[in-house]
């Protein structure tokens, strides 16, 4: 330690203790720049560009074009009327998706953690094991459950023991959309879980005596006490919720072989994906100018959900 401790003792002497603390973000924000903010930057300059040459300075300028031509649609809610209708669907895809998944994976987290605040006994056991299935890989959750469904896996097993009938989820749309979402939640649930959890812990217990003492009924005392001190952790989860819903893209692709079947499941995720590395496209314009817009959007849905929230403290 004191091998350590003689430069570290030179450097706080040469740039003074207000200065350190910039010293030991350093590395930090090093490794952010070369693998955050570098990227980001390359994607905004290759979305102004056009061609199939992966290096920047080959690629000639086209402007807005790519922009142009992802939002260039007769009608935004009728994918086939669009210039790249495979995006729009890919949209329209990733906002039934998100919805869904943001509201059915806060409605279950929400109510596991409550369940769980009230155990006494084995909290630290269900906590584990709820928390577990997001230490897996999203690319194994998704063989997991592609085994499960499959049109010989062990659901049609039992299908065919018990109701002599089978079901082949991932072939036909309405199923395969309903197993993408549940998937999602059952792989997300448990670390949106930990931190609805986090913020019932910490709310103090005086307060519940006390509404207990005033008659104030279970379902009152949900409604005007731990839903207002919740609030700020159902923010958080909410937000990330958003962001992970529509960045969707490891499980389900896997799941689903690719976003089948046809392109009932395609989001925008995969769009950027098979527009830049699919070998029979490269274009790596037109997906960057995609996940600029998908940015954006994203931003501003940020955005405009803290704002509600800030109004509705205030």
């Amino acid at each position: 330690m004191r091998v350590v401790e003689m430069p570290m003792a030179a450097l706080q002497r040469l740039l003074g203790a207000a200065r350190m603390p910039y010293v030991f973000i350093l590395p930090n924000m090093v490794l952010f720049t070369i693998f955050v903010f570098v990227p980001v930057g390359l994607a905004i300059a290759y979305a102004f560009t056009g061609g199939t040459n992966l290096l920047i300075w080959d690629r000639p300028f086209v402007g807005l074009e790519n922009f142009k031509a992802l939002l260039d649609c007769g009608s935004y809610l009728t994918p086939s009327t669009c210039r790249y209708n495979l995006f729009w669907t890919a949209v329209h895809n990733t906002w039934w998706y998100t919805l869904l998944n943001t509201l059915g994976t806060l409605f279950f987290a929400l109510v596991t953690a409550l369940v769980l605040n009230r155990l006494t006994r084995g909290r630290g056991f269900f906590r584990a094991v709820f928390f577990y299935p997001v230490l897996l890989s999203p690319v194994v959750v998704g063989l997991i459950w592609q085994w499960f469904l499959a049109r010989e896996g062990l659901l049609n097993s039992f299908l065919m023991e018990w109701f002599d009938t089978r079901i082949i989820f991932l072939l036909e749309v309405a199923w395969s959309r309903i197993w993408v979402v549940y998937v999602s939640i059952w792989f997300h649930m448990g670390f949106f879980m930990l931190i609805i959890l986090a913020g019932l812990q910490a709310i103090p217990r005086d307060i519940y005596e006390a509404a207990e003492i005033d008659g104030t009924s279970q379902w009152r005392q949900f409604w005007c006490l731990t839903l207002p001190l919740l609030m700020p952790n159902l923010l958080v989860v909410t937000v990330l919720l958003l962001i992970r819903s529509v960045q969707v893209f490891d499980e389900a692709w896997v799941l689903t072989n690719g976003g089948g079947p046809g392109t009932a499941n395609t989001f925008i995720v995969q769009f950027i994906y098979q527009t830049a590395f699919s070998p029979d496209l490269r274009l790596y314009g037109l997906a960057s100018a995609a996940s600029v817009l998908m940015g954006i959007a994203l931003l501003l849905l940020t955005l405009s959900q803290l704002w509600l929230a800030k109004k509705a403290q205030v």
